[in-house]
C-alpha cells in the first residue's frame, strides 16, 4: 500500500498539472547529450542502453549532503552505508560493500582503489564545486569499458577550467547522532575551495580542496549468529557460552573450543570485544586535486590531473576495518579531441594504519592470556561454582569472569596503549595491521574513424566507426601478511597482474536515421586466462525526434580481482587464499567443505552428550556427512544481458519518460567458499581429524559458483517541468532474483531489494531566489547473505529536504537541509551502522 500511495502522490499532481497547463517550458535541457553510453557524444534519447544523467541543476536542487550522496536518489541506482565517510553505488543486484562489479570515472579515468578492486565512496572523485554532471550506465558495459563493469558505470565530470574561472568557497555544519541511542549528538563539518584560473588563451589551471570532518555512523547489531552451538544441553541466548553478536568480535568461529564440563561437552567462546571499543569513529578526510589544461589546437586539449585522498573512516569487506591515514592518489594525462582520445594514469594507495576490527578484538583478548591458559582458567572457574551448587548456566558465567581476570578493559589507558601497539603488528595472528602498498597504470586509446580520417564513409553511408584499446597493469608490494609472491625466485618481489584489450564500435543509420544500428565486438587477454570476447547489438527506433525505442543483446565478464586472485591473509585462524593455480595448488585437491564439517561436528557433539557415545563411536557414526571439496581454481565471471527500453518527451516536451527492462543471466560466479584440509592423508584417520581444530587448516577460498544465475527487473522514471520552476520527479526499480539452475549455495549473494521508489518536488523562485526540495525514499526489506552474517534487511523510507537562498548581488547562496529529516535510524545492510538524520547549514560564495 504504501508504493502505492507514493507513486500517486507523485505521479497524480503531474498528470494533474499537464491538463491545466498545456504551454509550458519547452524542455531543452531533457534532451541532453550523453557519451557514457558509447563512449561518443549522443543524445540521451537515442542512447542505444540505459542511461541516467544528474545535471548540475539537479546537484543543486537536491536535499542531500552532497552530489554523491544525492545518487541515491537516481532511477536503478541501489545504494548502500558502510560508513559515512563511504558508500556504494550499484545497479541491478549482487551488491556488496566491495563492489567489484561497479565501476567509478572521474572525466573517463577509473579511480578504483588497486588492491580492493573498487572505488573508496568519492575519495578521488570530484567535490560539490567541481561536479559538472553524473552520467550512469546501469547494467553491463563491457563491451565498451572492459572488466569490473558488469554490473555498470558512473563517470563524474569535472568543470573545465576555460568556462567556470574564478574563487569558490563552501562551508557545510552539520549535526547527526540526534536521540541515537549508542551516542550523544555530533558536529560534522566540510569546507570546500575551488579556483580555476586562464592563464593564457590555451592553457588553464584549477584546483580543489575538501576537508571533512565529523563523527562516523555506529554499527551496534546485537542478532545473535551462534545461537544453537549449545542446543544440545539446552544453553541458549544469555546462558549460551558461545554467544556471537553480528558487532562483536573475537568470539567468532576461531575464538571457540569445544570443552568437556562436568562430563559433557560444551562449546565455548573467548568473550571479545564490542565494535565501538576496538574502532575509532572519528572521521576525518582530506582530498583535493589539480588540473593544468591546454589546448593543442581548436578543439584538442591535453590535461594533466592530480588527485589524492587521505581518510580516516570505517571500510569494510568481510571483515570491517578502520581506515587511518589511509592514502590514495592518481596522476592522469589525457588527450581529447573530436577524433581522438588517450590516456594515461596511476593509481597508488597505502593503507597507512588501517587495522582490522575482528583481528584487533581477538588478539587484544589473547595478548593478555592465550587461549590454553584462558580456557584452563574457565575450566577450574566452573568446576569451582559447580562444587558451590550453583546451576550450570550461572557456572559458565561465573567461569568467565574467572578466566577474564586482567583481561584490557576499553577506555582504560591499558588498552588504548595495547591497541596502538597492535595497530601496527602486521600479522593477523598476533595483530591487526592492514598494510598494503599498491598501484595500477592504466593506458587507453581511442579513435573515431569517421569523425576525420573516413569522413566520406560518415556521410555518404551514415557509418560510424570507433576504435579502441587498453592495457592495465596492477602492482602489489609484498607486505608478508595481506599479500605474498608465490612464484619460486620472487619472494618479496612485487607482484604484477595485467590484462590487454580492445574493441571496434560500428553505428548505422537507416530510414533518415528514424533506425541505428549498433555493433561493438570487445576481445580481452588476462595473463591467467585465455582471450574472451565480448559483443553489444543494439537496435534504436526513433519514428519522430520525441520517441525512441531501443533493445539490446550484450556479453560482459570480470576477472578476479588483484584480492581475489593473490590474497594470502590469515584471518582468526582461517587462511584467505586467492583462487588462481599459482596461490592455491594442492588446497582444493585435498580441502573438504567448511559445512560439511560444522554438521559433522555438532552430530557428534549431540552424539556424546544426549546419547552416550564414546567420542570414536561418534566420529564413526556421523563421518558420512562429510564431503569432498568440489570446487577448483578460478576462472573469469561471465553474463548475457537483454535489454529494452524507452524514452521520450510529452506534453509540449515538458514530461520526460524513461523506462527500461533487462534480464541478465551470469555464470562462473566469483565468490568464496570454506574449506578444511586434515593434517592426515590416511582415510581412516581424516574424520578424527576434522573433528579436531587443531588437527585441520582452515581456508577460504576464491572459487567460482556451478550456479547459472538469472535475474532481471526494470525501472521507470518520470521527469516534469512546469514554468521554469516546478520540477516533479518519480522513479520505482524493480530487481528479482531468479532461482538459479544448478545452485550450490555459493553465487554472491543478491543483496537488493525487490522495490525501491523515489519522488520529488522541487520549486525555484519561490519568493524572490528562494528555492526548495522535498524528496522521499522507500525501499523494500531484502535478504541479504555476506561472510559477516546473512539475515533480512528490514524495509526504510527517508525523507529528504532543503530550502536555498540566492544572493546574486554577492555571488552567493545559504542552503539549510537534512537527510533522514524525521531522524529514522536505518541499516542499509546487515552488519552495518545505523544511519540517522543529517541537519545541515550550507554557505558557498564564488568570487570572479
Amino acid at each position: 500500500m504504501q508504493r502505492i500511495l507514493t507513486a500517486i502522490m507523485f505521479i497524480l499532481p503531474v498528470m494533474g498539472l499537464a491538463q491545466n497547463q498545456p504551454d509550458t517550458l519547452k524542455a531543452r535541457a531533457l534532451d541532453e547529450v550523453v557519451v557514457t553510453a558509447s563512449r561518443v557524444i549522443e543524445s540521451i534519447l537515442v542512447s542505444p542502453v540505459s542511461v541516467q544523467k544528474v545535471s548540475a541543476k539537479a546537484t543543486a536542487l537536491s536535499p542531500a549532503l552532497s552530489f554523491f550522496d544525492g545518487l541515491e536518489n537516481v532511477q536503478g541506482v541501489h545504494m548502500i552505508t558502510p560508513s559515512l565517510g563511504f558508500k556504494v553505488l550499484n545497479a541491478r543486484g549482487f551488491s556488496n560493500t566491495t563492489n567489484v562489479r561497479f565501476a567509478q570515472l572521474t572525466d573517463g579515468m577509473d579511480v578504483q582503489s588497486p588492491h580492493i578492486g573498487g572505488a573508496i565512496g568519492n575519495s578521488l572523485g570530484p567535490t560539490d564545486l567541481d561536479i559538472a554532471s553524473v552520467e550512469i550506465l546501469p547494467g553491463t558495459a563491457s563491451a565498451l569499458y572492459g572488466m569490473n563493469t558488469v554490473n555498470g558505470v558512473a563517470n563524474f565530470f569535472t568543470k573545465n577550467p576555460f568556462n567556470s574561472e574564478g574563487l569558490s568557497v563552501q562551508q557545510k555544519t552539520a549535526v547527526n547522532h540526534l536521540n541515537d541511542s549508542h551516542h550523544k549528538a555530533k558536529p560534522f563539518t566540510e569546507t570546500t575551495i575551488r579556483f580555476a584560473k586562464i592563464i593564457a588563451p590555451k592553457f588553464a589551471f584549477k584546483v580543489n580542496g575538501a576537508f571533512t570532518k565529523g563523527y562516523d555512523w555506529i554499527a551496534s547489531d546485537q542478532t545473535e549468529l551462534n545461537g544453537n552451538a549449545n542446543s544440545s544441553t539446552q544453553l541458549f541466548g544469555t546462558d549460551n557460552p558461545a554467544s556471537d553478536p553480528v558487532n562483536k568480535y573475537g568470539n567468532e568461529s576461531s575464538n571457540r573450543k569445544t570443552i568437556t564440563l562436568g562430563g559433557k561437552r560444551y562449546v565455548v567462546s573467548r568473550t571479545g570485544y564490542q565494535e565501538a571499543e576496538v574502532v575509532d569513529y572519528n572521521l576525518q578526510n582530506i582530498k583535493g586535486d589539480v588540473g593544468l589544461y591546454y589546448k593543442v589546437a581548436p578543439g584538442a586539449v591535453l590535461t594533466y590531473t592530480y588527485h589524492f585522498g587521505l581518510l580516516d573512516n570505517v571500510y569494510q569487506r568481510a571483515n570491517r576495518f578502520r581506515l587511518e591515514n589511509y592514502f590514495v592518489q592518481q596522476h592522469g594525462i589525457q588527450y581529447q579531441s573530436a577524433s581522438v582520445q588517450a590516456r594515461l594514469y596511476v593509481n597508488s594507495e597505502n593503507t597507512g594504519r588501517s587495522y582490522n576490527l575482528r583481528s584487533m578484538a581477538e588478539n587484544m583478548d589473547r595478548s593478555y592470556k592465550s587461549d590454553n591458559d584462558w580456557y584452563a582458567d574457565f575450566t577450574k572457574g566452573f568446576n569451582s561454582a559447580i562444587t558451590g551448587g550453583v546451576a550450570v548456566a550461572d557456572a559458565m558465567r561465573q567461569a568467565r569472569t574467572a578466566a577474564d581476570a586482567g583481561r584490557y578493559l576499553p577506555g582504560t589507558s591499558a588498552f588504548n596503549a595495547q591497541l596502538q601497539k597492535l595497530q601496527d603488528i602486521n600479522n593477523w595472528d598476533v595483530g591487526a595491521a592492514l598494510r598494503v602498498k599498491a598501484d595500477f597504470v592504466h593506458a587507453e586509446a581511442q579513435v573515431s574513424l569517421t569523425e576525420k580520417y573516413l569522413k566520406a564513409w560518415k556521410d555518404k553511408y551514415e557509418l560510424d566507426i570507433l576504435l579502441g584499446a587498453d592495457h592495465r597493469t596492477y602492482i602489489i608490494v609484498p607486505d608478508g601478511n595481506y599479500f605474498v609472491n608465490p612464484e619460486p625466485g620472487k619472494e618479496g618481489k612485487n607482484i604484477t597482474y595485467g590484462k590487454t584489450g580492445g574493441f571496434i564500435s560500428l553505428n548505422k543509420d537507416l530510414f533518415q536515421k528514424k533506425l541505428r544500428l549498433g555493433m561493438i565486438l570487445r576481445a580481452d587477454k588476462n595473463d591467467y586466462f585465455k582471450t574472451t570476447f565480448n559483443p553489444r547489438l543494439s537496435v534504436v527506433y526513433s519514428p519522430v525526434h520525441d520517441h525512441n525505442i531501443r533493445v539490446s543483446f550484450q556479453t560482459g565478464y570480470r576477472f578476479p580481482s588483484i584480492f581475489e586472485a593473490y590474497s594470502n591473509v590469515n584471518s582468526g585462524g582461517v587462511k584467505r587464499v586467492g583462487g588462481l593455480p599459482v596461490m592455491s595448488h594442492g588446497i582444493f585437491e585435498n580441502a573438504w567443505l567448511a559445512n560439511s564439517i560444522t554438521s559433522f561436528q555438532q552430530a557428534v557433539l549431540n552424539d556424546i552428550n544426549q546419547n552416550g557415545l564414546t567420542q570414536n563411536a561418534a566420529i564413526e557414526k556421523n563421518k558420512g556427512l562429510l564431503k569432498k571439496n568440489s570446487y577448483t581454481y578460478l576462472k573469469p565471471e561471465h553474463t548475457k544481458t537483454w535489454e529494452a527500453g524507452y524514452k521520450g518527451l510529452f506534453i509540449d516536451r515538458a514530461l520526460f519518460v524513461s523506462a527500461d527492462l533487462y534480464f541478465n543471466r551470469y555464470s562462473n560466479f566469483i565468490a568464496q567458499t570454506n574449506m578444511n584440509v586434515p593434517l592426515s592423508t590416511d582415510a581412516a584417520a581424516i574424520p578424527h581429524d576434522l573433528y579436531d581444530k587443531a588437527r585441520q587448516a582452515q581456508y577460504r577460498m576464491y572459487t567460482n559458483s556451478r550456479s547459472v544465475i538469472n535475474n532481471y527487473g526494470f525501472s521507470v522514471g518520470l521527469n516534469y517541468q512546469l514554468e521554469k520552476k516546478w520540477v516533479f520527479g518519480a522513479n520505482t526499480t524493480f530487481a528479482k532474483l531468479k532461482n538459479a539452475e544448478n545452485q550450490d549455495g555459493l553465487e554472491d549473494g543478491f543483496n537488493t531489494p525487490k522495490w525501491i521508489w523515489n519522488g520529488s518536488v522541487s520549486r525555484t523562485n519561490i519568493a524572490g531566489n528562494l528555492d526548495a526540495t522535498v524528496s522521499y525514499k522507500w525501499q523494500s526489506g531484502y535478504y541479504s547473505q555476506t561472510f559477516l552474517v546473512t539475515g533480512n534487511v528490514p524495509s526504510y523510507s527517508s525523507l529528504d529536504a532543503q530550502v536555498t537562498y540566492r544572493v546574486p548581488a554577492l555571488k552567493s547562496l545559504v542552503k539549510v537541509g537534512a537527510s533522514n529529516l524525521l531522524n529514522k535510524y536505518y541499516v542499509s545492510f546487515l552488519g552495518g551502522p545505523s544511519v540517522g538524520g543529517m541537519y545541515y547549514v550550507t554557505l558557498a560564495v564564488n568570487v570572479q
